[in-house]
């Protein structure tokens, strides 16, 4: 039970990664306070987690409006008087089917022998298409981070971690420029959290995912050819994405105290960046 007594936090909870690392954080002991604008998921995630005999505050929260997110802390300090753990894991993810369609041209472009030409995507992108991504992806960290901090300074102990991706640390989505962008910030503020807050032994680290076998992605690969999938895993080395499981349980060493991390982006891709 390496998070016995811990109080967690994770935003995005209500499906997918979110709700994964969730239950991962629970079966170690910790009490849960889940958010997500999908109200009407988080209550089976709830009795999940109130079933391995933890706590849990379920909360309808949008990270990108920052007095949502206050409200969201002082209802997690009422309940539990603390916050110990916080995962920043909610995000806006390119899944829109003009998304798709720049994807699979990109990969196509990849992985087939054809002529060496401009992609055509930034300069096709309309301001819709590059502003839609900061408000969750980066103002909502950034909230949830400096309400988290209200109760980790004082207490001189916190763990944050922040899902970042591959799309942030390499050009591994030139399909979506504004995402990759958003998740670079992702990366950068981390790395200058970590240095404020270091010294109150508060750490701060990311994982830039890769891949992940989430509800999104697998829609996106039933709607999409044999050819296609093929030049999919043809890009990534290990021939496969990565699973929730994987993902969370880098997210659960992270949030324990055997490690002398502060400010990394560490990035479980299945070598798709090296």
């Amino acid at each position: 039970m390496k998070l016995q007594g811990k109080v967690a936090v994770i935003t995005g909870a209500a499906q997918g990664l979110g709700r994964t690392i969730a239950m991962a954080m629970a079966e170690e002991g910790a009490d849960i306070v889940i958010c997500d604008v999908q109200k009407d998921l988080l209550p089976g995630v709830a009795n999940e987690i109130e079933a391995l005999g933890r706590k849990c505050l379920s909360v309808c929260c949008d990270v990108s409006c920052s007095r949502a997110v206050s409200d969201m802390f002082a209802q997690a300090g009422e309940r539990f008087g603390a916050v110990h753990i916080l995962v920043n894991n909610a995000a806006r993810v390119p899944t829109s089917p003009a998304e798709e369609e720049r994807r699979n041209r990109h990969y196509t472009y990849m992985t087939t022998p054809v002529s060496r030409q401009s992609l055509g995507i930034t300069s096709s992108l309309s301001d819709e298409d590059w502003l839609k991504w900061w408000d969750v992806n980066v103002h909502g960290t950034f909230y949830c981070t400096r309400e988290a901090l209200k109760f980790m300074e004082p207490q001189k102990y916190g763990k944050i971690i922040n899902i970042a991706s591959i799309a942030g640390v390499s050009a591994a989505s030139v399909h979506s420029p504004g995402y990759s962008a958003s998740k670079a910030a992702v990366a950068s503020l981390t790395k200058t959290v970590a240095l404020d807050v270091a010294g109150a032994n508060i750490y701060v680290n990311a994982i830039a995912c890769g891949g992940v076998l989430t509800p999104p992605m697998e829609a996106y690969l039933a709607n999409i050819s044999e050819e296609q999938l093929r030049a999919l895993y043809q890009m990534i080395p290990l021939g496969r994405l990565g699973q929730p499981e994987e993902y969370a349980s880098l997210a659960v060493y992270l949030a324990g105290d055997e490690h002398y991390l502060v400010g990394q982006v560490i990035s479980p891709n299945g070598g798709t960046v090296i």
